[in-house]
């Protein structure tokens, strides 16, 4: 019987604007050689170090095979209101319990890598966590790549409607033209209040 096994990240972890996104991303054991053949040519590489058209290449690739049903994922975000509600790191394990448990899988089949600081649910009992994961692991690195193209396209989306922030290029980050802007028109619905008290 083939074991599953599943890498998370999360990306948007210190914007000031705009949603977290975690990413759970799951494939079978045997088939992790070939696709780290294919999506990485075999050296893994942090998404922060590709052009963004190399992450898109790859998640479009990763969702045709997901289509295929040769592996899966999910991603879940916690928008800016959730965040400063809660705290960024409830939001995040919230949304890291809807990725992984969306993925109905039998949490004692599995092996679950996470990235950082990250933790998965305790009924996943083979789970372990990898400092700068995302540029050693397939699976935590491939789940980095998925959310974050998955976040830039809502950033991207918001840009249209709040145009004078330039969400297209800094997708959220604390930029200079970002706060000069804040300043001079103030906060959109999207941003984190709770970022900004320094400001």
């Amino acid at each position: 019987m083939s074991r599953f096994l599943i890498g998370i990240d999360e990306v948007g972890r210190g914007p000031l604007a705009g949603p977290v996104a975690v990413c759970a991303f799951c494939l079978k054991e045997e088939i992790l050689e070939d696709f780290i053949k294919e999506i990485f040519g075999g050296k893994i590489r942090d998404s922060k170090k590709m052009t963004k058209k190399k992450r898109e290449e790859i998640a479009e690739i990763v969702t045709k095979k997901k289509k295929e049903g040769l592996l899966d994922f999910k991603i879940s975000t916690a928008e800016a209101s959730v965040i400063d509600k809660y705290g960024i790191n409830p939001s995040i394990k919230k949304s890291l319990e809807k990725s992984i448990l969306g993925l109905d899988l039998d949490p004692k089949s599995v092996i679950v890598f996470l990235d950082g600081g990250l933790k998965a649910p305790d009924i996943f009992i083979n789970q372990e966590t990898i400092i700068k994961g995302d540029s050693s692991n397939a699976l935590i690195a491939t789940a980095s790549i998925l959310a974050k193209v998955y976040r830039d396209s809502l950033m991207v989306k918001y840009a249209q409607e709040y145009t004078q922030y330039k969400f297209e290029k800094n997708m959220g980050y604390g930029t200079k033209a970002h706060i000069d802007a804040l300043r001079e028109t103030g906060i959109s619905p999207i941003h984190r209040v709770s970022y900004l008290k320094n400001l």
